[in-house]
């Protein structure tokens, strides 16, 4: 049964990236929706990724699981290739590789072939399932969409992924294809965000998961200027940029993202202090959910808590729910989290 309608700015987690007052400090995670939940594998019943992320129904449910921990957020089940697949490239999910294209686009033909635009139709799946979601929860919760930023999203175009030396490799060899890569991709990310806030995400995360291996120069090339064009082009809710376990925090508080994402390179009370202005996501280890006790978890989060200080900050992980993660450490660090009193 639906909820009743509660406006955006009224949510827990939009108040905190908003900046404002809250009454305590609102906690979801990435990948909260995955493999480490046995109820996951239940729904997704041997589906290949990409089949299971399309139909609607299920992957809609895959996505309101993690609120029986209560949570304070649903981020959507779909894959940061969900867009290049709309844009006319087909992708397959391999174990122990991750997304892996059809055929990696490696010349300008190729590229030439991606749609910079392409139609809401061609990922209809995602605001359905959005829209389904709506329909399905049973208590107010505010629905978040995602988008990967071109750099990351580009090295899966190409059949590099997190092969740095790989991509450099590529793009030395390719720099006008590697241009236009990252100028298409740009532009479907805009349109896609837009299409999400339209439909009534709200809020939405970037993701640039490889950009934090880049030296500065190539950061400064290929990653924070499409940051700031795509977080200038898609406005209206909250807006989070992550990029995994990046040194460049100067440079991700100059995109204009409304809360940056940390890892455990920073630590979260400098980074309050230096940039008071400024709204923070994390920065708890995922390897403590992921090997730890309960126990451990617990005073994990509440070191983590502490740091933050109680306002312009949102409880989450340096990375993804890994799928090795006991159920028990991720109830203990959602219930630590709501029970947190400062």
């Amino acid at each position: 049964m639906a909820h009743t309608l509660v406006p955006n700015h009224e949510h827990l987690l939009v108040q905190a990236a908003l900046g404002k007052p809250i009454k305590r400090i609102p906690v979801w995670a990435m990948r909260q929706a995955g493999r480490w939940d046995p109820e996951f594998h239940k729904i997704r019943s041997g589906l290949g990724f990409y089949d299971f992320s399309e139909n609607v129904e299920l992957a809609a449910k895959a996505s309101i699981l993690p609120v029986r921990f209560g949570v304070d957020a649903v981020i959507l089940f779909y894959d940061i290739t969900t867009l290049p697949v709309a844009m006319g490239l087909p992708f397959s999910l391999q174990p122990n590789i991750g997304p892996v294209p059809a055929t990696a686009v490696r010349d300008m033909e190729a590229v030439r072939e991606l749609n910079p635009h392409p139609l809401p139709e061609t990922y209809a799946h995602v605001t359905n399932m959005l829209n389904r979601v709506k329909e399905t929860l049973d208590r107010p919760l505010p629905i978040l969409a995602f988008a990967g930023a071109p750099f990351t999203v580009a090295t899966y175009c190409i059949g590099t992924g997190k092969n740095i030396d790989a991509t450099r490799k590529f793009i030395s060899e390719q720099p006008l294809v590697w241009h236009e890569l990252l100028e298409r991709l740009t532009s479907a990310t805009i349109d896609f965000l837009k299409t999400m806030i339209a439909s009534g995400a709200s809020a939405y995360q970037l993701f640039d998961s490889w950009a934090g291996m880049l030296t500065e120069k190539e950061y400064d090339m290929w990653a924070q200027p499409y940051h700031r064009r795509i977080l200038a082009g898609a406005t209206g809710i909250p807006r989070i940029l992550f990029v995994k376990e990046c040194p460049f925090l100067d440079k991700q508080v100059e995109t204009g993202a409304d809360v940056i994402s940390l890892g455990k390179r920073h630590d979260l009370k400098e980074a309050r202090e230096k940039y008071p202005h400024l709204v923070f996501q994390g920065n708890l280890d995922e390897m403590i959910l992921r090997t730890g006790t309960p126990e451990q978890v617990k005073l994990a989060v509440l070191d983590c808590l502490r740091k933050g200080g109680g306002e312009k900050h949102i409880l989450n992980l340096n990375h993804g729910v890994d799928r090795t993660t006991p159920v028990a450490n991720f109830e203990t660090m959602v219930q630590t989290a709501l029970d947190f009193k400062g």
